[in-house]
């Protein structure tokens, strides 16, 4: 089978052959028809975070079919050992000893893919496989991060910084929820303005600018530690900010002025099979609909390039 690998970190992914997985007791094989792409898997091949595992095959948004013929998405959260406390209490999200799709197992940057039965989600009907992929990620870590944000009746206004993948599709779901939704771009981005407001934003600008009224919470979703305190001052009071990436630069320091009013800092860290399967359930409601930009797995690292310069609007899936 072909996959692209990360050999090392900090390099470019190199297509090769490979052997085909064979599945484990439990596990299924996948053939791969889709997989989109994350932030996460640009932060792995720029070695902003650590690749314990090398070489590995990136990529954690995955659609394939099994060999019985059934259609599955395998996300980030790839096994748990549903034993410690945080397995035990509801969070396997926070497992000491979990393991993710694309960094600790191999993952979908690849024609073939083994992955645990039990960490493989139902696809819905009606919607295509490249469709699919992006919900599997920026849908379902946008989506545990939109809860944070609390009801609607308290928090009628949303601001979500960095309108990627993720925040596309959570803003299709805001809106569906009757909130205001305020999107943040890159300074100058224009044309990332235009997408947010075509999806039902109620205002768009550059990340540098105060919104015209105060947030009852923001998201973000953007990997700058500086949007931290600018969202901050952009709350309400009583309001939130939820940082929903894995990786982010360092914050600076803010005044105590800008926390103060009870207003909260939180973190998302990964996914439930939970988050999963009420996201799966509420997306053809919406119905949330991915903007995607098409790669073939030969250029899985031409599609990480772009992604890093904000080539795109929404996100970008290999169509294997």
């Amino acid at each position: 089978m072909r996959a692209a690998v990360l050999q090392r970190p900090g390099e470019p992914l190199h297509l090769i052959e490979r052997p085909e997985p064979r599945p484990a007791a439990g596990q299924l094989r996948i053939q791969v028809s889709a997989c989109a792409v994350c932030r996460t898997d640009l932060h792995l091949r720029d070695a902003e975070i650590d690749a314990p595992r090398l070489p590995v095959i990136l990529g954690h948004q995955i659609i394939g079919r099994t060999d019985d013929g059934r259609r599955v998405g395998v996300p980030w959260l790839g096994w748990t050992d549903g034993e410690c406390r945080y397995c035990r209490s509801g969070r396997e999200n926070l497992c000491v000893r979990a393991r993710f799709t694309g960094r600790d197992i191999d993952g979908g940057f690849a024609e073939v893919t083994v992955a645990d039965e039990r960490f493989c989600l139902d696809i819905p009907d009606g919607i295509s496989d490249v469709q699919a992929a992006p919900l599997l990620c920026g849908g379902l870590i946008g989506y545990r991060a939109y809860r944070m944000a609390g009801p609607t009746e308290t928090a009628p206004r949303l601001g979500l910084y960095g309108f990627g993948s993720a925040a596309h599709q959570i803003c299709q779901v805001a809106v569906h929820d009757g909130r205001e939704v305020y999107a943040f771009t890159r300074p100058g981005d224009d044309r990332g303005q235009r997408f947010a407001r075509s999806l039902g934003a109620h205002w768009a600008g550059p990340s540098d600018e105060r919104p015209p009224h105060d947030l009852d919470a923001a998201i973000i979703f953007a990997s700058a530690g500086a949007l931290v305190p600018a969202a901050l001052r952009a709350l309400a009071p009583g309001g939130t900010v939820i940082c929903a990436g894995i990786h982010m630069s360092e914050i600076p320091a803010f005044a105590y002025e800008d926390l103060w009013h009870e207003r909260t800092i939180r973190s998302v860290a990964n996914l439930t099979r939970e988050d999963g399967r009420e996201f799966l359930k509420l997306a053809p409601r919406v119905p949330v609909h991915t903007t995607v930009s098409e790669y073939p797995l030969d250029q899985a690292e031409r599609a990480l390039a772009d992604l890093r310069a904000g080539a795109f609007t929404g996100s970008a899936v290999l169509v294997v």
